[in-house]
């Protein structure tokens, strides 16, 4: 117990204590996401209002939606929102009281973060490439 603790009840550990797995990343990540889904769903609202207003309006932020820097928040998003998604598809199969074996659990939520990854990557190389007309 700590010192001048008056409590009976013991106290939460605290995260030095407990040993980092996959299921702990996991629930991070997903409450990170949420807050940028939040702001990511905000910047595209802007760019459709700029769409929305017409070409000249939008010319004012082709530049940046077309840079590099709009292509890495792109991937960035959707591999967030592809992620949460996912990860929410595990917390339903937790809600029927299914998953719950650490070690299934663990590795379903490193599958979750590589195929949220990999598929950001696959779908942004595939808009990268329909945009500059290099795919069919």
């Amino acid at each position: 117990m700590a010192k001048g603790w008056t409590d009976k009840r013991p106290m939460s550990p605290h995260l030095s204590i407990w040993k980092w797995h996959p299921t702990m990343l996991s629930s991070i990540l997903h409450r990170a996401t949420g807050v940028v889904l939040y702001f990511g769903l905000l910047k595209l609202s802007v760019v459709l209002a700029f769409l929305a207003a017409g070409p000249q309006w939008f010319a004012k932020v082709e530049p940046l939606v077309y840079s590099p820097i709009g292509a890495f928040a792109f991937f960035f998003v959707v591999g967030v929102l592809l992620y949460h998604f996912l990860n929410g598809i595990r917390h339903l199969v937790w809600d029927i009281g299914a998953g719950f074996d650490p070690k299934l659990a663990n590795m379903v939520s490193l599958v979750t973060i590589l195929v949220s990854a990999i598929s950001a990557a696959y779908l942004t190389w595939l808009l990268a490439g329909t945009l500059h007309g290099a795919v069919a």
